[in-house]
Parts: C-alpha cells; structure tokens; sequence
C-alpha cells in the first residue's frame, strides 16, 4: 500500500514554493499565470509566465491571480495551482496523486478566504488540506523553537503582505498583519521614478532597483544603477541614474508602516514574554527581509537584536512541510 506524497505549499502572492517530505523544496517559481483571454486556458505558469509581463499579444494576459496573500482570482489560481503540481510531477518523477497537503494563509484572512484557498487546493485532487498560519510556518521554517514556553518572535516580509507574530507553547499570542510588503515597495519605486524623472518603468525593473540599490538605512555607502523607462514626455526610451539615496526615500513610509506593526504587536505581549524578546529577538523571514540593511535598521529602531532566517525565501515553504509532523498538536494550539 502506497502512503499518500505530503507536501506544503507557501502560497505567495509574489513566488508559489512547494516543499515535498522527501526531496525538500522542489518548485520555487513566480505566482503568475499566462491567460488566452478568448479560451481562458492557462498557456504558462511560473518562471515562463514572468517573461511574458509586457511583451504579449493582446489576448494573451500575464496574470498574478493573489493579492495581499489571498485568492484575488479563483478560477485562474486553481488552474495555476494544478498546472504548477503537474511540474512537480514531472520533476519528482512520480505522480502527486491525492497528496497530505499542508498550506499557510496570512494572518488576517477571512474564513471566507480560508475557504477559497482549500477549495483551490481540493480541487486538485489532494486527500487531505491542513491550513497553518503564516508566520507559524515562517517559525518552524527558520528552526525556532516554537513548541517551547519562550517568546518567538517573528516578521515574515513577504509580496503581498508583512506578517508579524509572537509564538510560545505551539501557538500564536499575539500577530498583526498589514497589507504593506515587497511589492507595495516596487509601486513606491515606480512612482518616485514617474514623479522625479517623469519616466515610466515596469513592475519588474523596480523590482530589480529594490534588490539592487534599495536600503532601508538613512546613513549608508552609496549604490547608484542605470535604470531604462519609457519618457512621459516624448513616449521614447530613456535612460536615467538612480542613486540608492532616493530610492531609501521611496521605501521610508513602507518601512514605516512594517514598523509599526511590529511594535504594536510587541506592546500586546504578555509581560512574562516580554523579557524573552529583549534576549531571543526578532527573526526575519520573507524576501523584504534580504532588503540592504534591513537587519541593522530594525534593531536600531526596536533596541532588540534582530536575526535572518537561515533562508528567508524558503522558510514558509519549509515550515509548511515539516509542520505535517505535528500539525494536529498546531491545530488543537490554534482552536
């Protein structure tokens, strides 16, 4: 008698992960899904999809069917989800046939976005679906000791949103969650650029002046890049040098708002828990977290020393798929 595959899901509104018991994590691609708009069929998912953004044919529509970290678009996240377990399939080589499946959602996500997210996943045809908070998944991912009686500390800076969660005892205590992460931080990039130099770039050239020249600190080494946009003016290509300098002020009022979720969270933990913060810290997961200086800039803000997960992309990824061994202990922890 074959035993049911278990994998976890880290469905992200940036990146879709999935992590298999056996073989760790084996897909790691763009949340993004290449639509014909007269037949509805998905043509692309993932990596495949992302090139297309901005260099279709009008019927064909590069989709990114989550926002916020929940299901914007049903229909196309399920047909996403489906065509991107058929990759795993061919990868794994063996069939994920009525698979265990362990997937987070945010925080803050309705019942009704719950739902939305396991029907996705059921109608693929798993035997079983486990939900798990996201940032309990970011915890057990980055090797913290969440079932002990000591304060855990967690931010998980992710696409959609910015997650933010005390965990002791398997549970969690105290969490907030703000709609405020890496690709609200591109949008303030493309609208410093659009405003300064009047020049238009596109999502994923902002993305790559963020990875590149993007600091969270006032005082660093400046970084400068060539950036090519299209002129508002004239409607042809230009080319412009930004400077890591304005980009640290496109991002300052996001960092702000991550932030300040973070001590509101902090301010609602028991006093007992408290103590532990100011010893064990904060641990960072999620890409926002690889930001330049981010680390440095949030423990001199909390006055608390602040950690990087061991890999803060896959961390949700891997705690869904190692919480299956003890996901009913999680659940009766959340009840």
């Amino acid at each position: 008698m074959f035993s049911s595959p278990e994998i976890g899901i880290d469905l992200g509104t940036a990146n879709l992960l999935i992590y298999s018991k056996n073989k760790g994590i084996v897909f790691n691609e763009p949340s993004v899904a290449a639509i014909d708009i007269n037949t509805k069929d998905v043509l692309a998912v993932g990596e495949e999809a992302k090139r297309m953004i901005g260099r279709t044919p009008k019927h064909i529509v590069p989709v990114r069917p989550l926002k916020d970290g929940v299901i914007a678009d049903y229909e196309i996240t399920t047909k996403m989800l489906k065509a991107m377990l058929k990759k795993v399939s061919a990868r794994v080589g063996h069939s994920l046939r009525k698979p265990i499946v362990v997937i987070c959602t945010p925080t803050g996500s309705t019942s009704v976005e719950r739902r939305a997210i396991e029907n996705a996943v059921k109608e693929y045809g798993a035997k079983q679906v486990h939900l798990i908070e996201e940032p309990l998944a970011a915890a057990i991912g980055a090797g913290l000791p969440i079932d002990e009686p000591i304060s855990n500390v967690v931010v998980d800076i992710g696409g959609g949103t910015s997650e933010v969660a005390i965990i002791s005892f398997g549970g969690v205590v105290s969490s907030r969650s703000v709609r405020v992460a890496g690709d609200h931080m591109d949008q303030a990039i493309i609208q410093t650029i659009r405003q300064k130099y009047n020049i238009l770039i596109g999502d994923r050239t902002a993305e790559l002046v963020k990875m590149e020249i993007g600091h969270a600190l006032i005082d660093h080494d400046e970084l400068t890049m060539d950036v090519r946009g299209r002129d508002m003016v004239t409607g042809l290509p230009k080319t412009v040098t930004l400077s890591s300098y304005e980009i640290q002020k496109a991002l300052a009022d996001k960092l702000q708002q991550i932030l300040e979720a973070i001590r509101s969270t902090l301010e609602h933990c028991p006093p007992e828990l408290s103590g532990d913060i100011v010893e064990y810290g904060v641990t960072l997961t999620g890409g926002g977290a690889l930001l330049k200086g981010m680390q440095e800039w949030l423990s001199d803000e909390l006055s608390v020393p602040v950690h990087l997960a061991p890999n803060p992309l896959e961390s949700v990824a891997i705690g869904t798929g190692k919480s299956l061994k003890f996901i009913h202990k999680l659940q009766k922890a959340a009840r």
